[in-house]
């Protein structure tokens, strides 16, 4: 897909909608919430606006923020192709999001089983696991069918569908994990060696196209409480695919200013 194209499909999808998020578990605040922004979009850098400030330049695609703190309330997004005139340009995405407070929550923009572009809010799970455990959250935002997730070679997420999610609580320690196409030993991503810290939620996300090529990001919470980081993940590619632009919803007033200093380069291509 080119980018012109990506990005008139993310104009038709996006134009006008408005994107509520749930609040998750954890709502130590009910004036704040945090939010995570993952960009998967091959090839296609965007500029990010809120409220009519520019949030993210040159939003890079296999891009995730680190996670941030915003006040609760409503957000007129603006995505423009990187480097456009916001004053003379269409926007490429064009929407409000309500961020509630107390929400903990990660947005995804994908694109869909049918390649079409989306933006999916993801509520993250904060709440306690047992000494000794961690949890796994998986979600699907490739262009692409059902899969399965092995880990160690056996299934243990069946039929998982974009953009659904699944999540397991397992001992803490490496494991080494590959997606396969559902019901097949076909395999379009891995495998990888995920480190599931005591404590942690740790939340994949397997995205792409075939054209691109499909690849994972993860992304590491702390259990019963903030997020504490995210970390930058890969995984070998079988298949070429590509994904979704996304975009965001931060906070105007102070985030401007103190830029996106945390923003880290989730995937890269090898």
């Amino acid at each position: 897909m080119s980018q012109n194209r990506a990005l008139v499909g993310l104009t038709v999808a996006a134009t006008g909608a408005v994107l509520t998020l749930g609040a998750g578990p954890a709502m130590a605040d009910n004036h704040v919430a945090t939010v995570s922004v993952l960009h998967a979009v091959p090839d296609t850098p965007v500029d990010v606006y809120a409220n009519g400030e520019e949030l993210l330049p040159d939003f890079q695609p296999g891009t995730l923020t680190d996670p941030l703190e915003l006040p609760a309330g409503s957000y007129d997004i603006q995505v423009f192709p990187a480097g456009a005139d916001p004053e003379a340009d269409d926007p490429a995405i064009e929407g409000s999001v309500d961020v509630p407070g107390g929400a903990n929550a990660t947005l995804v923009a994908h694109l869909a089983e049918d390649g079409t572009p989306t933006l999916t809010p993801f509520v993250n799970d904060t709440s306690a696991v047992e000494a000794g455990q961690a949890r796994v959250t998986v979600r699907h935002t490739a262009a692409a069918p059902a899969v399965d997730v092995r880990a160690g070679g056996e299934p243990v997420i069946e039929g998982l569908t974009n953009p659904d999610e699944e999540t397991l609580t397992v001992p803490a320690g490496t494991i080494s994990a590959d997606v396969v196409v559902a019901g097949t030993d076909t395999v379009a991503i891995g495998p990888a060696d995920l480190e599931l810290a005591e404590g942690s939620n740790t939340i994949v996300y397997a995205w792409g196209n075939e054209e691109a090529g499909y690849e994972l990001a993860t992304q590491s919470i702390s259990a019963s409480s903030a997020p504490s980081g995210v970390d930058a993940g890969t995984a070998g590619m079988v298949d070429d695919g590509s994904l979704p632009a996304g975009v965001i919803a931060l906070s105007l007033a102070g985030l401007v200013g103190a830029g996106i200093a945390g923003r880290r380069l989730v995937t890269s291509r090898g």
